[in-house]
């Protein structure tokens, strides 16, 4: 598995051409090895070469058992680390670097000139990791099953009296009773006008009757990530909050429907964009329609207006329109979804009509 990971990393390097890449970013490097390393502060690289010679460079602080099908290079903190990978590198080929290397490693590696030039070569494996293999969909199907449990059992959290930090807090206990690693990004909770605001963090708000209440959740399981928003209503809800509930509702499923292989990203935003910006509310739909996901919650790669990127099939993004109204409320509605080559297929299955929380 991670033999083909690596092979497609290297396919992607040969059509840029280049023969050999320092992979620093730990997501990648779990993705290529099935290793998870947190460096912190400290050097940590994945050097990959076409002609095989791969390396991974470590601290002696870290664990890392077990063949890895990769060499092994360890050092110490009081170890020149990026002299010894310019002792393994080509010094008369360009060098690939990702967009995660600390600038004190690359400029070290520059001065003692361990390639000939240097490349951000990210794309590289980006570009292999937005393309799900079959282990990774099992991992992302059953991380957004799991949180389609916790949204189910979120709703029972909205009660009067009740503020978005004392809700955000017993999510945590939710997600560890369904045996997850828990929640792959904070938690969003946002009450009434609240839930118009950007990514709004949970804070000291009292939720009151009419109040719109918007989840936005995700959860780990075995190292993937899940995402999903909902929007509900707690008592009652006004005229405007259900004529904007269901005119993103209609963007979401139509978005949903028209997605398939070989349609560019920008297009599938666009078929959410035009419904919303033809109901009047364009400008109060102030975001991309999606983003990647993965190994991390947020992968390289978005659905937006400017990506001309094509669909491939074993791709899994976002499909989230929104319509957002300062000082009333906010609604959203996410949903993970998985390509395949005859459409794209939802990872979650909480419903999506309007709800009302007594």
């Amino acid at each position: 598995m991670y033999e083909e990971r690596t092979a497609k990393v290297l396919k992607n390097m040969e059509e840029k051409g280049l023969e050999q890449m320092l992979v620093s970013d730990p997501p990648s490097i779990y993705y290529l090895t099935g290793k998870w390393i947190l460096p912190n502060e400290r050097l940590l690289a994945l050097y990959l070469n076409k002609n095989g010679n791969h390396k991974l460079f470590v601290n002696k602080l870290f664990t890392v058992d077990g063949d890895i099908g990769i060499e092994k290079v360890w050092f110490s903190d009081t170890d020149p680390g990026c002299e010894i990978i310019a002792g393994y590198t080509d010094h008369d080929k360009l060098l690939g670097i990702d967009k995660k290397m600390a600038a004190r490693f690359l400029l070290e590696l520059m001065e003692l000139g361990a390639g000939s030039g240097f490349k951000n070569a990210s794309e590289c494996v980006d570009k292999a990791r937005r393309v799900k293999d079959e282990d990774e969909k099992e991992k992302m199907i059953l991380a957004s099953k799991l949180n389609d449990q916790a949204m189910e059992r979120f709703k029972g959290l909205i009660r009067e009296g009740v503020t978005e930090l004392q809700v955000a807090a017993e999510m945590n206990a939710i997600y560890k009773e369904l045996g997850t690693e828990g929640p792959s990004f904070g938690p969003l909770v946002s009450f009434g006008a609240n839930a118009a605001i950007g990514h709004h963090k949970p804070d000291h708000t009292v939720l009151k009757p009419g109040d719109c209440v918007l989840f936005d959740v995700g959860c780990k399981k075995n190292n993937y990530c899940s995402d999903m928003t909902r929007t509900f209503f707690y008592k009652s809800v006004s005229e405007k909050g259900r004529e904007v509930y269901e005119i993103v509702k209609k963007a979401n499923l139509a978005a949903q429907a028209a997605m398939k292989p070989g349609m560019r990203f920008c297009d599938i935003d666009k078929v959410a964009r035009d419904i919303i910006t033809e109901a009047g509310y364009g400008p109060n739909f102030t975001h991309r329609l999606g983003h990647c996901i993965g190994i991390e919650v947020h992968d390289a790669g978005d659905v937006s207006s400017i990506n001309t990127d094509v669909v491939e099939e074993g791709m899994i993004f976002s499909c989230e329109p929104g319509i957002y109204l300062p000082g009333e409320l906010g609604v959203r509605i996410e949903d993970l979804m998985l390509m395949t080559k005859d459409g794209a297929v939802s990872l979650n299955h909480v419903s999506k009509e309007l709800e009302v929380i007594e």
